[in-house]
């Protein structure tokens, strides 16, 4: 496997372009739950990342019957970006005060981590893309949370015949 960083600039370029609307070559997830990380895991394929079609534990989207659980879902990407050793993103969780550009933020409650944001700039604080509640720049501390988790997205690895 070859490490390698990822396109921050092209991830925010497509966060832009993509914020307020829908790319087609994406199933909108809206009506099934929210498409939240769906679209930040779009971004980080934007950025470079290759896909990892291992079955049931990868990180990929074919269409809407054959995905990986991590390209949709927020605590299944967690653990998929975190815990990956193989093809595809990899980072690891950091206190908010370490976020970057490029990074993945997750909201949540006393049920668990529930949305899904993509850090576009720093101005005082992270500001971020979205989609359920459709955002660009949006300042962190506009929304309303009981905690939340920052994911530093360190970069991608693929095999060296890719």
């Amino acid at each position: 496997m070859r490490e390698y960083p990822l396109n921050i600039s092209a991830e925010v370029e497509y966060a832009r372009r993509w914020a307020f609307s829908r790319n087609p070559s994406f199933y909108d997830f809206n009506d099934l739950g929210g498409d939240c990380t769906n679209f930040v895991s779009q971004c980080i394929y934007a950025g470079g990342a290759v896909m990892n079609y291992t079955r049931d534990v990868g990180w990929y989207y074919v269409s809407l019957n054959d995905r990986a659980a991590a390209w949709t879902g927020v605590e299944y990407f967690y653990r998929f970006i975190t815990k990956n050793r193989g093809a595809g993103p990899f980072g690891e969780e950091v206190h908010i005060s370490k976020s970057a550009v490029g990074d993945v933020i997750q909201l949540g409650g006393s049920a668990g981590f529930y949305h899904s944001l993509l850090v576009t700039s720093l101005c005082g604080e992270p500001c971020v893309a979205a989609h359920s509640f459709d955002a660009f720049d949006r300042p962190l501390s506009s929304y309303s949370f009981e905690k939340l988790r920052c994911i530093h997205i360190i970069g991608a690895r693929k095999c060296c015949s890719q």
